[in-house]
């Protein structure tokens, strides 16, 4: 009703104006340059495609760079982006074949070729770094350029291959910027997003609409300035002050405890959401949790409802089972394992595995959410209140944290995990498959077969069989315990629309399309 009644008065004013002597009102123009700022409390590990694989960093990679295809919001088939076309080459679905649109360029005017996209491939798998995305194109066998046309080929059927193509880890990038062997450090980024980043540094990101943009995105997006938070306590202060237009990821429990739709102040978005939350067990020799009893035993103690309650206050549901609820293949498979608090059937299991009581290990978290540091209070208070279990938490840096769960130095960690892209096999083989992201030693030959079995088909529903079968096994074998599922919260200022897009299950964190109301 305001846009309908400030047209009725801006016709009178005309009408006035004109009839004491002929003056023209002047319409009024929008700021097109007046900058929206999004705060957020996730950390950016690389500008290097090579060497992210986390929320943050692909969040950025979402606008800076581009990718062959891409998801629209709330697709689950991913589209044509800097390519033109897709698609399988036969029924094997072993090679994929695109062609680049014409007259793609980077920052630098440079045309991008089918050359650029073969490094850019080549790349992620040749640095293979600790902390990017080498693990996600682990049936990439071999990329062919040719012109305008990339050939992929593949060591076996992956009907999830196309799902890939669209993340961060097929961020095409500069082939004249970025070192064949090595991450790019310069501080600098060479994409052909929607947004060309003109400045960073830990603290901000500040981005530009790309005037050359071609690709899916319709609009030309406004100027943005994101703000990396130390914490999830400093993003709500920032908030509170109105120091940032836009706040996501991830405000206290407290705060989204006490959201309400009808605020007049801000806009609330809350969405379901697929990421998750796991207490992953390093399994290699020498770690407290190499026996597959002790890992039960851990299971078999912990309470859900009551972490939940205490640590998140209700912001997020408890989870049972590998893959979230939501996606094709869900199941309760860690409920059906451990329904209850069990600590007479632990200290059985721990009795078994001939294990000294307590049972000592260190469980690690990233600093950045208080929340976390709530978790690992809560888990270390279940665990030892049972006699079973002494647990040491300690609170890293991101970047350090990764780094140490990756070199193995911690017995035990938190890992939030979102999806990146809107399949469940973004749950299987990245989690639980041997080399698979989360660095926790564990490799099983039939968890491996059943995340190959499951990737035969391109309708995902009939993967669904294999997928059950898959969280039975983790259920079995725990080399990481579900904890929770999230729920998406997006606060907007009432002066700015399009959060929603931010955050809605496919991976593409879209700034574009945040606008001025």
């Amino acid at each position: 009703m305001r846009s309908v009644r400030l047209r009725v008065l801006a016709s009178l004013l005309v009408l006035a104006m004109a009839a004491i002597g002929g003056w023209q009102l002047m319409p009024a123009q929008r700021d097109e340059n007046r900058t929206i700022t999004v705060g957020t409390a996730d950390t950016v590990t690389s500008l290097d495609p090579a060497g992210a694989y986390d929320a943050g960093s692909w969040a950025l990679f979402s606008n800076v760079f581009q990718s062959l295809l891409t998801f629209e919001p709330g697709g689950a088939t991913p589209v044509p982006d800097a390519a033109q076309s897709c698609a399988f080459a036969g029924n094997a679905l072993t090679v994929y074949r695109c062609t680049l649109r014409q007259d793609l360029t980077f920052p630098s005017g440079r045309a991008v070729t089918a050359a650029d996209v073969k490094y850019s491939f080549d790349r992620v798998q040749r640095v293979n770094s600790d902390v990017g995305p080498a693990a996600l194109l682990d049936t990439l066998q071999s990329v062919a350029a040719d012109g305008l046309t990339v050939t992929f080929r593949l060591s076996s059927p992956d009907a999830t291959f196309p799902l890939k193509v669209a993340t961060g880890a097929g961020a095409i990038v500069d082939r004249t910027k970025y070192p064949t062997n090595r991450l790019r450090t310069d501080g600098g980024a060479d994409g052909t997003g929607p947004y060309v980043l003109t400045s960073y540094t830990d603290e901000q990101a500040r981005l530009t609409p790309n005037d050359t943009y071609q690709g899916v995105a319709q609009a030309a997006g406004r100027p943005v300035l994101m703000r990396y938070y130390k914490d999830s306590e400093a993003l709500a202060k920032a908030w509170q002050a109105r120091q940032v237009d836009v706040a996501t990821r991830a405000l206290p429990p407290s705060v989204l405890a006490g959201l309400s739709p009808s605020d007049p102040d801000q806009r609330v978005t809350e969405a379901d959401s697929t990421e998750t939350r796991n207490l992953v067990l390093n399994v290699r020799a020498g770690s407290p949790f190499q026996d597959r009893r002790v890992r039960q035993a851990l299971a078999a103690l912990i309470n859900r409802e009551q972490l939940v309650a205490e640590a998140y206050e209700g912001t997020t549901d408890p989870l049972y089972s590998l893959i979230p609820a939501g996606l094709t293949g869900h199941t309760t498979s860690f409920f059906d394992a451990y329904p209850e608090p069990d600590p007479q059937r632990a200290r059985e299991l721990l009795d078994e595995a001939g294990v000294s009581m307590p049972v000592r290990f260190t469980l690690g978290y990233a600093e950045g959410q208080n929340s976390s540091t709530a978790e690992a209070a809560e888990l270390k208070q279940q665990l030892e209140a049972s006699g079973l279990f002494y647990v040491t938490t300690t609170a890293y840096e991101w970047t350090a944290f990764q780094q140490r769960y990756a070199d193995g130095k911690l017995d035990a960690y938190g890992v939030g995990w979102v999806a990146d892209y809107p399949d469940p096999d973004t749950f299987s083989g990245p989690l639980v498959g041997t080399g698979g992201s989360l660095d926790n030693g564990y490799s099983s030959a039939q968890t491996d077969r059943l995340v190959k079995d499951s990737r035969r088909y391109e309708d995902r529903g009939r993967a669904a069989a294999d997928f059950k079968e898959l969280q039975d096994v983790v259920a079995r074998d725990v080399p990481l315990i579900p904890l929770w599922q999230r729920k998406e919260y997006v606060l907007s200022s009432e002066e700015v629309g399009g959060a929603q897009y931010l955050s809605d299950g496919t991976g593409v964190f879209r700034l574009w399309r945040l606008d001025w109301i």
